[in-house]
């Protein structure tokens, strides 16, 4: 909203003692008046004592005024004093950082330097976002997005997220990217979706296909799931966060992001396709979600779970989904039970609260081979 600036205001005393000479008392008569003692009207007046509520009142009462009319002179005069001794706007130039990323986060992972002088933090965060000053804004994240909040919009965690895998990213050396080996190397990643231990050849592969992998734990409050984006036209980047510790999570995010890259989805104009809430909130009405971000899931559900084998299978079980025949089914497939577990909650066939110790933790596996970032972990970057 815009800010206005008092130009000069003057102390409450001045008005007293015009009101005092335009009826001819003195400041002994005013204290009579008022039933307080002299000295204090006569540190009212020259500016050594602000104006209470109570003398507020009194003087309003005396020279029948409102008590307001006293308090908003006092206001508006401490106001115009401290504007005069303030620094050089450094608050609003902190206030001006802090929109652009969560600084006291960032700092706290150690993704840019922390600094009192507010000159170098300032150079610290435009190195970070890649800006030439602090009154621009970064141009990398044209995107398109899966949320729970707005699709137009992205906010400083997760833009600082997003700059944060970038920066990362660039210091991967990846084998050369071929789209026309895409299937093969989803199919590679596919055999590996049976067993937990699995997960750590994971890195290797997309690395040997030339796709840039890795993990960053999310900041507070940005419920990033994972994002894909584009180095340039031959250096596709997968960025995950692993905000749940499951293997379908893990593995649905993974895909997800893939479908991404297998239909070319940013390649021309550089966006972030930033997905929030893959595994989780239901919050964003099907409807309301891109086209691009329905393929994406659609992609990744039939990659891991054919869906005519499932359709199939639920019309063999349902409506009960023994414990038995969902491991039965799933190594069938050759894909963990957590992972169909998963698919079945998301179509409403079980409840989310089924069979959730089939739903296991992957982060200590995947983060024994993939470049991370978090969790007691940071990386030095030369920003």
């Amino acid at each position: 909203m815009p800010k206005g600036r008092v130009a000069e205001a003057f102390p409450p005393g001045d008005f007293i003692q015009e009101e005092l000479e335009a009826r001819g008392w003195t400041q002994a008569d005013l204290a009579y008046i008022m039933g307080r003692p002299a000295r204090l009207v006569s540190e009212v007046v020259t500016g050594k004592r602000t104006v209470s509520p109570q003398t507020a009142d009194e003087l309003g009462d005396a020279f029948g005024t409102d008590a307001q009319f006293w308090l908003n002179l006092e206001a508006s005069y401490q106001l115009y004093r401290h504007s005069q001794s303030r620094d050089d706007g450094s608050v609003s130039r902190r206030a001006r950082l802090f929109s652009k990323a969560p600084i006291n986060q960032i700092v706290k992972r150690n993704w840019i330097e922390d600094s009192v002088e507010l000159d170098v933090l300032e150079r610290n965060i435009c190195a970070f976002l890649e800006i030439p000053s602090v009154v621009h804004d970064p141009d990398f994240l044209d995107h398109a997005a899966r949320k729970s909040s707005s699709y137009n919009e992205v906010s400083a965690g997760q833009r600082a997220w997003l700059f944060r895998a970038k920066h990362l990213a660039k210091t991967i050396d990846a084998g050369r990217f071929d789209r026309s080996r895409m299937s093969e190397t989803i199919g590679g990643l596919r055999r590996l979706a049976h067993c937990v231990e699995d997960v750590q050849r994971v890195p290797a592969i997309l690395n040997d296909a030339g796709i840039r992998f890795l993990v960053i734990e999310a900041l507070p409050r940005t419920r990033i799931d994972g994002a894909c984006f584009w180095l340039d036209d031959d250096s596709p980047v997968v960025a995950l966060s692993l905000r749940y510790d499951r293997i379908d999570y893990f593995w649905h995010s993974l895909m997800h992001e893939l479908g991404h890259i297998k239909r070319g989805d940013g390649i021309r104009n550089q966006f972030t396709a930033l997905d929030v809430d893959l595994v989780g909130s239901k919050s964003t009405p099907v409807e309301q979600r891109p086209k691009h971000e329905l393929a994406a899931d659609s992609l990744a559900a039939n990659w891991l779970v054919p869906q005519e084998a499932l359709e199939e299978f639920i019309g063999q079980v349902r409506p009960r989904y023994p414990k038995a025949k969902l491991r039965g089914f799933a190594d069938s497939i050759r894909v963990h039970p957590g992972i169909l577990v998963s698919q079945l909650q998301h179509r409403g066939e079980i409840g989310y609260y089924a069979n959730r110790e089939m739903l296991v933790k992957i982060r200590e596996s995947i983060t024994e081979t993939a470049l991370t970032d978090g969790w007691g972990t940071t990386l030095a970057v030369n920003l």
